[in-house]
Parts: structure tokens; C-alpha cells; sequence
């Protein structure tokens, strides 16, 4: 064995007989990929990625701003340039990089862009114009699109669904309680809520009316869509003679309830929708701007922001969300993959950073498992109310391959981990993110829910993680990882692969599901996993790669189908590492693929979204994944040619 300096000033042993050509070309880009990682951390131990998505929040808050009578000419001027510069030739905005036009983003945009001053009969509003009244126009916008418009009189609010605060008051055995709903959903209805009750109208300064075609929406087909569409009659009558005292109770209620989510750095959830919703909600119910509640909520949105010059000039953009957490943790596990020492002190530093973000405080969770110890981590820097069983499940990972300066700490935290992951396995094996048992479809059929999930079911790349986490820490013949692995296997696909609920989409499912059933002790041989290397197998692309498109949550012929990205290339590959298959072909070709793809400083271009918020609807391109999967990936595969 050999030693090498790292320019971190760290010796680190290579590993032992690699295969020439393309394993050496492997090692110099794990290398380098390390020291590329190890680069970007804080001082305070954390790494975090951008997280980008589409342009529509920058568009809200914009709208926002303007609401509240606070918005500057070179905020607007500087968010406008961005908006502009995501326009594609035909005059759309997409959800995801080479995805396809989406009305609601496109509706959102063009009216920022007229907010900012752009001309009607601009060449660039032009074309978004004609796409859209070709697509449907405002009328076939989603809920939330039309809500925006209705704050400045675009919209009706009468042709909006009803959603009265009463629902507040609801009981846990009520349907269509708060806890019904997924944490990001019930953050996000509770001020809609007080929002959509007041029905507020102020100015916007320009109308989008030539965005409207005239045509009604279509009449709902299904028994179960009329019937909620009778419901929201009944609402709409409510909202119009409310009781007075419980409409009373409730609105004071649901401020009570916002005012009580609020997290440290101002937000709510640490998202931009209920924090958004939450603020607007807030003032319309008598906050001042100067409130400390407001005041903390739009300052924290500053650090929310990514000020970027551009060659036609300075751009804004503002993140949904931040991934400390889940970058740091994901982190931890590449480096270690990639031979960093358990002991070294990025880790060591890490590891300090994940220990203080423990979670210890009961949150929503609780109303399902009331009995249960606090004891998780969240995905954000800020985020109390709302740990989740995935940050959570990796952060245990990580943290149990360091060698920290303080055993019985990072023991004790294990240990409340592992105790409370277990608490929150849902009824059938499986784990939610949020919540336990959060299956309910009932809120589904809302006419209000036509954006994104709404509940929190067990998913296999959540069910796997937790199960890869309790096994390796020991709990393997653990009956909760026993009925965890059945779910996996009973919720296997048919092709072989498993769907993937936070990731794109059957390669994230698949790359998590194989490494967490091996670890939990299926054999290689398993029928199950036989069939998911096949189905990995099936579907490399001829570069090497692998890749799949996000339109795979909607349109089944992109299942496995997608330019080859280097994070989908990592997972591919962490799954057949995990079953052996390190000497095929296949695996020799993905690592050529990484080495060949590398940038000279260490990472990898990858334009394309392989995260996922909402599948089909909200979809995310983590700038850390490029560096992390890839990186876990590499170091996996030395370390099997070398055993």
C-alpha cells in the first residue's frame, strides 16, 4: 500500500491493486472528487449545495412583496432578470431542465415579468402569451396559480375551492384533520385558510386579463370528484354565513397555530410555501409589519436568496428550501466511502455539526405517536417542528462511521435515533418522511389539492434508508427491520425496480432499496435483487451512464429512460456494487463513464433535476448530488476490487 498527501495535508492510504486503465482513471477522479468535497465544507462542519427548482418562487415573492407594499425596484429588476433568462424558445418556463412548457409556471412568470415592466407586445411576452391561451390560459391553471391572482383581483375568489379555517378545530378522529394532511400540506392550508377567508383584492398595477380564453373549466367526471365538488358548494355557502362565534374561534386558532411553527431563522418548516402563506396570512389578520413574528419571517428570507452576476447583469433567485442536514450527512458517507479516515477531522467536525442539530423537542409527529421520545434530525438548518425518518436514518449512518472525540455522545444519540425511527414505522412495515401512518386519501379528492402530494405514505427509498440504518447499527433480526424488509419486497415492481418517491425515480428508489436489503441480510442470490441488477442491466445507456428523465411520474415510457447524469450513474452503481456484480460490465462501464465525465476540478456538470419535492410536480436539481453519489460510488467500487 502506498501513502499519498492530500492537499487537505492528510495522509490517506490508496487502496491496493486496482485494475489499470480505467480502475486507475477511477482512482484519480475519487481523488480528486474528495478533495473537491472536502473543499466546500463550513467552518461550523456542514456542507450545503444549492437547491434549485423553478422559477415560480422567485415569481411569489415578487407577488409577495408586492402585497405587502414592500417591494424595491431592484429586487424586482434583478428576480425579473433571472425569470427572463429561464424562458425557453418557445415561450415557456418548464419545471425541470429539458422538460416540457408548464401553464401555471408560465402564467406565474409571464405576470412577474408585466409586474417588472415588460411590454405586452415584447417579442419574449408575446410568445409566452400565445403557448398559453393555446394550453388552457389562467382558467386551466392549478389552485394555487389562481390564488396568487385573486390576491390582486386576476381572479374571482367565488371560482376558487373553499377551505374555511374551521378546520383547525377538527379532531384527530375527524376526517380531514389537520393531521390528515402531510406536514408540508398542513403548513401550507392553515394560512391559505385565514387567507382565502378574508378574500383580500389589493393593487398589482398591470391586469393579465389577455391571458384568459373564456372557456369554463370542465365539469368533474368521477362520483367521488362531483361529490367533492358538491362539498365545496356547502363550504361556499358557509364561507358566505358562518357561525359567528366558531368562525371566530377558528381564525384566532389558526394564527395561534402559525404563530406556534414559526422556526428560529423566521420561517415556517423551513419551505417557501407555508412560509409565504404564513406570512401573508399573518397581516391580513391585523400583524404589522413590524411585529417581531413578520419582521424575523421576511428577514430570514434574505438568506433564502443566491445574488449571481450574470453577463446581462446581476440575478436573484431565491431557494424553496436548504439541505444542510441531508447534504452534511450524505457527505460524511461519500467521504467515508472514498477511504477519508474515520478520525479525520472534517469528519470529527461533521460530526459536531450533526450532534447539536438533533432534534429533542416534540413536534406534529406526535399527534399519531404521542408516547414517542423525541430523538430525529431535520433536512434544514432551522426545522424543530418537523424532523424526518430520512435525514434521520442517514444521519445515523454517518454519525456511526466517525470516531468522534466523544463516544458516549454520539452513542446516546444513536441510541434515541434508533429508538425513534423505530416509533414511526407506519402499520403496513413501511416509514413515511413525517409522519407515521399518514395513508389517509381522503384530502386527495379535495378539490383544492390538484398540486403535488398531499399525505406522507411509506415510500421505498424512506423505508429503505431506515432499514440500511437499524441494520447496520445492529438491529438486523429487529422484528420493525424484519416487517420493514417485506415491505421493500412486497412493494418491488414488477420490472424489478422500486419507485422512487424523493428521487428520479425508479433509479433513486432502486439505488436505495438493494444496498439496505443486503445490508439486512438478503443474499446476492435473492430473486428480488437478481431481478433489480437485471432491470439496472437493462437499462445503462450506451455511454455508460444512467439516467431517467423526470416525465417517469407521469408517462411510464421514461421509466429508467433519461440522459445519463452522474448522480443517477452513482445509485445504478451502489446498487450492483451492493449485489457483487463489481467485476461486470456493466459496473466497469458506469465507473468509466464517472472518470471519463469528471470535470478538471473534481465534479461533475449535471443540468438535469434528479430530485424530487412532489413527483410529477415539483422536481429539484441538488448541486451536491453530482459531487456526493458519484464520489460514494467510486470509492464503493475500490473498495471491492480490492477486497
Amino acid at each position: 500500500m502506498t501513502e499519498q498527501l492530500t492537499r487537505s495535508g492528510v495522509e490517506q492510504q490508496t487502496l491496493p491493486d486496482l485494475p489499470v486503465g480505467g480502475g486507475v482513471r477511477a482512482h484519480a477522479a475519487l481523488l480528486a472528487a474528495r478533495e473537491h468535497l472536502l473543499s466546500l465544507q463550513d467552518d461550523a462542519g456542514w456542507w450545503k449545495g444549492e437547491l434549485q427548482t423553478n422559477v415560480t418562487m422567485d415569481v411569489e415573492d415578487l407577488l409577495m412583496r408586492q402585497f405587502l407594499g414592500i417591494r424595491t425596484p431592484g429586487e424586482t429588476e434583478r428576480a425579473a432578470r433571472w425569470i427572463r433568462s429561464q424562458q425557453r424558445e418557445d415561450g415557456t418556463w418548464a419545471n425541470f431542465h429539458g422538460g416540457p412548457g408548464e401553464l401555471s409556471t408560465t402564467v406565474e412568470a409571464y405576470t412577474a415579468l408585466k409586474l417588472a415592466g415588460d411590454a405586452s407586445d415584447a417579442e419574449h411576452m408575446i410568445t409566452a402569451r400565445s403557448w398559453i391561451l393555446a394550453h388552457g390560459g389562467i382558467e386551466g391553471t392549478r389552485v394555487f396559480t389562481r390564488i396568487w391572482l385573486a390576491l390582486f383581483g386576476e381572479w374571482s375568489w367565488d371560482d376558487l375551492p373553499a377551505m374555511p379555517p374551521e378546520v383547525v378545530l377538527l379532531g384527530k378522529s375527524v376526517p380531514l384533520n389537520l393531521a390528515d394532511w402531510a406536514c408540508w400540506a398542513r403548513q401550507t392550508v392553515v394560512p391559505l385558510t385565514v387567507v382565502c377567508t378574508l378574500r383580500p383584492s389589493r393593487e398589482l398595477g398591470v391586469s393579465v386579463s389577455e391571458l384568459r380564453t373564456g372557456r369554463s373549466a370542465p365539469r368533474p367526471a368521477g362520483a367521488w370528484d362531483r361529490a367533492f365538488h358538491a362539498l365545496d358548494a356547502v363550504l361556499h355557502r358557509y364561507q358566505r354565513r358562518p357561525v359567528k362565534a366558531l368562525r371566530e374561534l377558528s381564525m384566532r386558532r389558526a394564527a395561534e397555530w402559525i404563530v406556534a411553527r414559526q422556526e428560529a431563522d423566521g420561517s415556517w418548516g423551513g419551505i417557501q410555501p407555508p412560509w409565504v402563506y404564513s406570512l401573508l396570512a399573518l397581516h391580513l389578520l391585523g400583524y404589522p409589519l413590524e411585529h417581531p413574528v413578520l419582521r424575523e419571517g421576511l428577514a430570514g428570507l434574505d438568506g433564502f436568496l443566491i445574488h449571481e452576476l450574470t453577463p446581462d447583469g446581476p440575478v436573484r433567485r431565491m431557494e424553496a428550501c436548504q439541505s444542510p442536514v441531508w447534504d452534511t450527512v450524505l457527505s460524511v458517507q461519500a467521504l467515508r466511502d472514498a477511504g477519508l479516515a474515520a478520525d479525520h477531522p472534517a469528519l470529527r467536525c461533521a460530526a459536531d455539526y450533526l450532534l447539536a442539530e438533533e432534534v429533542r423537542v416534540t413536534g406534529d409527529w406526535a399527534v399519531r405517536r404521542p408516547n414517542l421520545a423525541p430523538g430525529g434530525w431535520a433536512f434544514e438548518f432551522e426545522n424543530d417542528g418537523y424532523p424526518d425518518t430520512d435525514d434521520t436514518a442517514v444521519a445515523l449512518l454517518a454519525l456511526n462511521r466517525v470516531e468522534h472525540t466523544k463516544p458516549v455522545a454520539v452513542r446516546r444519540a444513536l441510541d434515541r435515533g434508533v429508538h425513534w425511527l423505530r416509533g414511526m414505522q407506519s402499520r403496513d412495515g413501511g416509514w413515511g418522511a413525517f409522519d407515521a401512518d399518514n395513508t389517509g386519501t381522503l384530502v386527495t379528492r379535495l378539490p383544492f389539492c390538484d398540486f403535488g402530494e398531499v399525505i406522507d405514505p411509506p415510500s421505498a427509498d424512506v423505508t429503505a434508508h431506515v432499514v440500511e440504518a437499524l441494520a447496520a447499527l445492529g438491529h438486523r433480526d429487529d422484528p420493525v427491520v424484519r416487517a420493514g424488509v417485506r415491505w421493500l419486497l412486497e412493494n418491488q415492481e414488477a420490472d424489478g425496480s422500486w419507485f422512487g418517491r424523493w428521487g428520479a425515480n425508479h433509479l433513486y428508489g432502486t439505488g436505495a432499496a438493494v444496498p439496505a436489503l443486503v445490508e439486512a441480510g438478503l443474499p446476492a442470490s435473492h430473486p428480488a435483487l437478481r431481478r433489480a441488477a437485471r432491470w439496472l442491466e437493462q437499462h445503462q445507456n450506451s455511454d455508460g451512464g444512467w439516467g431517467e428523465d423526470m416525465r417517469s411520474y407521469t408517462d411510464a415510457r421514461w421509466i429508467g429512460v433519461g440522459t445519463s447524469t452522474a448522480s443517477q450513474t452513482g445509485w445504478a452503481l451502489m446498487a450492483l456494487l451492493a449485489v457483487g456484480a463489481h467485476t461486470g460490465e456493466a459496473v466497469r462501464n458506469g465507473v468509466e463513464f464517472l472518470a471519463t465525465t469528471q470535470r478538471p476540478d473534481g465534479t461533475w456538470d449535471e443540468p438535469h433535476y434528479t430530485g424530487t419535492g412532489f413527483p410529477g410536480d415539483f422536481l429539484i436539481n441538488y448541486h451536491l448530488y453530482r459531487l456526493i453519489f458519484p464520489l460514494t460510488a467510486l470509492g464503493r467500487y475500490e473498495r471491492a476490487v480490492a477486497r
